[in-house]
């Protein structure tokens, strides 16, 4: 690798630092945060203390209310009566599943908290071909809490009742279930869900009916709390965790998401909000306000006991306006993080109601231009790739071919420059035995003067490397998020939206892993092969030995880096490098060193132009009575002498 590429390298690094540190929050930001997080954290423990001193004296009460000699079914209601009032009655009965399902998915709901107790995806499985199941279980809460009767009420658990199919409407062939808490005859909260063939979303809406009395009829809102377990689905659960998170989106501004490299991260939003999602690697549960969410409280803990991944919570404010007759509507999305599929889930949310989701932000494209790049180069041409060819890896293999043929004049750039430096060298080498080491200043002043002279810009391999790093940053951002890439086999890769294993060892190797990826050792190899193409084309071993060594490390720490990393990005990488190759090899076919040195050397001839800027310089300065050191000669000249009267 010549000088140029090095420098474009360490431009490369400065630019990332200088960009961390801009960004880094200050002290004051990073106490602030720490003492409202304290803050929260304060309030919350007060709640559960409050809670639980309610709870205790309610059972004080009943033991000393409810005499010991009554028979154990009145002893019972009067227990239910002091804990639930009114509510009593659905504090008992018994625990049964109702389901609805389409072509994509099965929902399975509960009678207890009439909440979803499981969602199943009918199309994909997870990576040991077992049913691909969202959450499941009873671990898993999704109800209103809300104080009546000076009680705490959690409609999760509580029975609800399912209606009769005759007494439920249904619209368009959905499936639908209607389910009621009842406080009495007049007064119940109701569940309905309902899912539309061949699709991922479900309508859901509470109903409030003659709660005034129960929740206050000044009431201005109501509290949904919603947590699940969320287990893995993909072998590795490490890769699968870090695309794992809590997303949500204001209702007129940008979507957020908490952390997903902190083991535990919470989030107080006091803004309205559109959607939240409890997100993962491929899949995502999302409920969608049919207007707002007033606020919520989001949280995440990493789990990773085998079985699941995060725990998630969300306690979400519902506006309500009437509570003797409102109807709050709501969506769940239960699928796959397909860019396209929510998009186009997207648009017809925005075609119904001119508010578009944007739920295919939950797809980590990359930020600012590597998201442009995936967007409206990478994601087309992959789409229409799709049409014609079912093998992922052919698709990969098109692409590559595909990019690199558009970036080609760039390459040729970058070549054309390094071969101009290439044949100037002997030329360097000269400057280089004439002035001695310790004037390295007038040295590089020299140097840059033949470049100047040559018509050869130093730089010129550089910029085209700086101006293809998005394109390669955007693809390291889009295989291991591509959900197109999940469970698809190529070669001996058997999911190239994870490792590619030829070799499972007995023991771990820090940084490494357990296992040897061999798209990662290819992509490796033909790196090292490609730095030593470039150091002899450049012959700059002699020069930097040090930084060449260090060059040679480079595919080593990749070789760490990249070995648990998606198969498909390693096989993209090994590509570009095997198609650069190719293009170095019919480049050089029709580039001739002799022709190119004399070009130089006439260039050497030739009067150097000043560019506009210089110009401009010498201008403002003969304006200000200075001399450039292009204008001293000038400046020298005698004026002719005056004539005398």
């Amino acid at each position: 690798m010549d000088r140029n590429s090095i420098t474009g390298i360490v431009l490369i690094a400065l630019i990332l630092i200088i960009f961390s540190v801009m960004n880094r929050p200050s002290q004051e930001e990073i106490d602030a945060a720490r003492r409202r997080q304290d803050s929260l954290e304060v309030v919350r423990q007060q709640q559960l203390e409050e809670e639980a001193r309610r709870i205790e004296e309610a059972e004080e009460f009943v033991t000393d209310e409810v005499p010991e000699d009554v028979p154990d079914t009145v002893r019972v209601m009067t227990e239910l009566q002091d804990r639930y009032g009114d509510f009593a009655r659905a504090a008992m009965g018994e625990d049964e599943i109702y389901s609805i399902e389409n072509e994509k998915i099965i929902l399975n709901i509960s009678s207890r908290g009439g909440r979803p107790w499981s969602v199943e995806l009918k199309e994909f499985q997870r990576w040991d071909s077992v049913p691909l199941i969202l959450f499941e279980g009873d671990d898993n809460s999704f109800g209103l809490n809300f104080f009546a009767q000076n009680r705490s009420i959690s409609t999760n658990n509580l029975y609800f009742t399912p209606l009769p199919d005759e007494l439920v409407a249904t619209v368009n062939t959905s499936e639908t279930l209607a389910l009621r808490l009842y406080a009495s005859e007049e007064s119940y909260i109701e569940y309905v869900y309902s899912l539309a063939p061949d699709s991922y979303m479900v309508d859901f809406n509470i109903n409030l009916v003659g709660m005034e009395d129960y929740l206050g009829s000044g009431a201005s809102f109501i509290d949904l709390y919603w947590e699940i377990d969320l287990p893995g689905q993909e072998r590795v659960s490490k890769n699968e965790n870090n695309y794992s998170t809590i997303q949500y989106k204001f209702l007129n501004d940008d979507v957020d998401k908490l952390s997903e490299r902190s083991d535990r991260d919470h989030e107080e939003i006091r803004t309205r909000l559109k959607w939240i999602a409890f997100k993962q690697q491929f899949f995502s549960s999302v409920l969608v306000a049919g207007d707002h969410f007033s606020s919520a409280i989001v949280e995440q803990e990493r789990i990773e006991d085998g079985r699941y991944l995060r725990n998630y919570v969300a306690d979400i404010r519902l506006p309500v306006e009437d509570v003797g007759a409102e109807s709050i509507p709501m969506h769940f999305y239960f699928g796959p993080n397909h860019y396209n599929t929510l998009r186009t889930y997207s648009q017809q949310f925005e075609a119904a109601t001119d508010y578009n989701l944007e739920l295919y932000r939950m797809v980590p494209l990359g930020w600012g231009i590597f998201g442009w790049v995936n967007r409206f180069v990478v994601i087309p041409v992959f789409n229409f790739l799709e049409r014609y060819i079912d093998n992922y890896g052919i698709i990969i293999l098109f692409l590559t071919i595909f990019i690199k043929v558009i970036v080609f004049p760039l390459t040729y750039k970058s070549y054309i420059s390094t071969s101009k430096m290439r044949v100037l060298k002997p030329q360097i080498d000269e400057i280089n035995e004439k002035i001695p080491k310790e004037k390295a200043m007038e040295r590089q002043q020299a140097t840059m003067n033949l470049y100047k002279r040559a018509g050869v810009n130093p730089m010129g391999g550089c910029l085209p490397m700086l101006i293809q790093l998005p394109i390669l940053i955007a693809l390291f951002r889009f295989f291991p998020t591509s959900f197109e890439l999940r469970q698809e086999s190529f070669l001996w890769a058997t999911d190239l939206s994870t490792y590619d294993s030829i070799l499972d060892l007995p023991f771990e190797i820090p940084f490494y892993g357990e296992h040897v990826s061999l798209f990662t050792l290819l992509m490796c190899v033909s790196t090292v092969i490609y730095t030593r193409m470039n150091s002899q084309m450049t012959a700059s071993s002699s020069q930097m030995p040090g930084m060449q060594m260090m060059m040679y490390m480079m595919p080593v720490m990749l070789l760490f880096i990249f070995n648990s990393f998606a198969s498909a990005l390693s096989y993209y990488y090994f590509l570009t490098n095997m198609i650069t190759f190719g293009q170095q090899a019919l480049i050089k076919r029709f580039v001739n060193d002799e022709e190119l040195l004399r070009r130089l050397n006439e260039n050497k001839k030739k009067p150097v132009s000043k560019s506009k800027f210089q110009k401009r310089l010498e201008e403002m300065a003969k304006k200000r009575g200075v001399q450039t050191p292009q204008g001293r000669d000038q400046g020298k000249k005698k004026r002719p002498p005056s004539k005398k009267k």
